[in-house]
């Protein structure tokens, strides 16, 4: 894997793009980079949609002994490292849909976090007669999530083609609304009031709850009742990944923006003197911002979850401190928990947590004498973190479709089930007494 892109790179190569591709790594896209005991392929299928594009050069048939390979070349600029690839485009239409994008950087691809991207470009200027570019970028930069935001790439996002300036545009019609609500404010002397009715970022449970109503009307729902919905993970990573982060984006704009203008129209008479006077409250303001950014997915998702149990109308306890340790839910309640003559069976703790990364290892430390599970929407985990958590007794929790995907390392791991399955097998099926009327 090569050093990190840094974001002010990748926007100046989107700023080059007429047309970009975005695609989200298999673990076959990215698995042969490291050893030949993860396969062939020294490339990344490219799907019919975007092989039937003009994205890239028109495939022809060049050998008549052939005819059911369709290929093509084109020189690819790889900025990350400086190379320039002779790239090669095969679909071979015996076989499926897909085309076969090989003659690309090999360090490029290796090492890389599950859920990682593939981003390139069709410049609109060739440089050096190179039409394309390309990138790839690990789903464990904070690159992806500002990708992500740019292009508002769902949960459910496997690939696309976008128009850089549509993207743009989005993103600046919110802004520009809201620049001339502020200079409205400033011109009527009214910013006081205006900073006022955003001076606080609303509460977990506030934004959860709003979340959860956009769903349920959007499905037109009554309840989140995981007994009522085909793949309640997946929902539950809809409102979470999705809806509830549109909504939290939004809020975030408005309070941090009015907290800049109160500090710098506060620091002095003029704009020079009130940035350096302002400046410790301006760098507090854009650290908190980050901060509490990503603490805030992870309260939020246990709102949700706590939701589906509700409405499930399963038995359990949130948060309940016990020897000192405070598990997020224990099932069907403490008294069970904490009986000594009890089976091991008879309690669970189920653990919330949006992304793992190290943070899984917390949960190692919830020892209870009972089975354990961990609730992600995380698409990121690798393998053999997966497999250290299997050697921990933990069992992950994940969305049905991340389960199935290409794109995680879920699929075939014995310790890894999905919310569909928690709620059937693991309460209804083996813990029926769970169930409350």
């Amino acid at each position: 894997m090569t050093v990190s892109n840094q974001w002010s790179d990748i926007q100046e190569w989107i700023g080059k793009s007429g047309q970009l591709f975005v695609k989200k790594l298999s673990r076959n896209d990215c698995g042969w980079a490291e050893g030949p005991e993860h396969g062939h392929q020294n490339g990344v299928y490219i799907p019919r949609p975007i092989r039937e594009s003009n994205f890239f050069p028109q495939l022809k048939n060049v050998n008549t002994q052939k005819p059911h390979i369709f290929e093509a070349q084109l020189e690819t600029l790889w900025p990350a490292t400086g190379e320039i690839k002779t790239s090669n485009l095969k679909h071979y239409s015996n076989k499926g849909p897909e085309m076969h994008f090989t003659g690309v950087p090999k360090d490029e691809f290796s090492g890389l976090t599950p859920a990682s991207l593939l981003i390139g470009g069709s410049l609109r200027e060739p440089i050096d007669d190179v039409s394309h570019w390309f990138m790839v970028v690990d789903s464990a930069m904070e690159e992806v999530e500002l990708i992500e935001a740019m292009f508002d790439l769902g949960a459910d996002f496997h690939y696309g083609l976008f128009n850089p300036a549509d993207a743009l545009r989005i993103q600046q019609d919110e802004t520009e609304q809201l620049i001339e609500e502020l200079s409205f404010a400033l011109k009527t002397g009214s910013l006081a009031t205006f900073i006022a009715s955003v001076s606080k970022m609303p509460a977990p449970e506030i934004l959860a709850a709003e979340a959860q109503n956009v769903f349920l009307q959007q499905n037109d729902l009554d309840g989140l009742s995981p007994y009522e919905m085909e793949a309640p993970g997946d929902a539950i990573m809809k409102i979470s990944r999705d809806i509830e982060y549109s909504l939290y984006k939004r809020a975030e704009r408005r309070y941090r923006a009015a907290e800049v203008i109160r500090i710098i129209t506060g620091g002095g008479e003029d704009i020079v003197s009130s940035v350096v006077r302002g400046f410790p409250d301006l760098d507090a303001t854009f650290l908190s911002a980050s901060q509490h950014r990503k603490s805030r997915a992870g309260r939020s998702f246990e709102q949700h979850i706590a939701r589906l149990l509700r409405d499930g109308r399963i038995a359990f306890e949130e948060q309940a401190v016990t020897g000192g340790r405070r598990p997020d839910f224990v099932l069907p309640s403490l008294v069970v928990l904490n009986a000594q003559d009890r089976a091991f069976e008879d309690a669970m703790v189920l653990s919330a947590k949006t992304t793992l990364r190290e943070r899984w290892k917390q949960v190692t430390m919830e020892k209870f004498k009972c089975e354990l599970f961990l609730a992600t929407v995380d698409d990121r985990v690798s393998s053999d973190a997966i497999d250290d958590m299997s050697s921990h007794g933990i069992h992950l929790v994940v969305p049905e479709s991340l389960k199935k995907s290409k794109e995680t390392c879920y699929k075939d791991k014995t310790n890894v089930i999905t919310f569909r399955e928690f709620f059937d097998d693991e309460i209804s099926s083996k813990r029926p007494s769970y169930r409350v009327a």
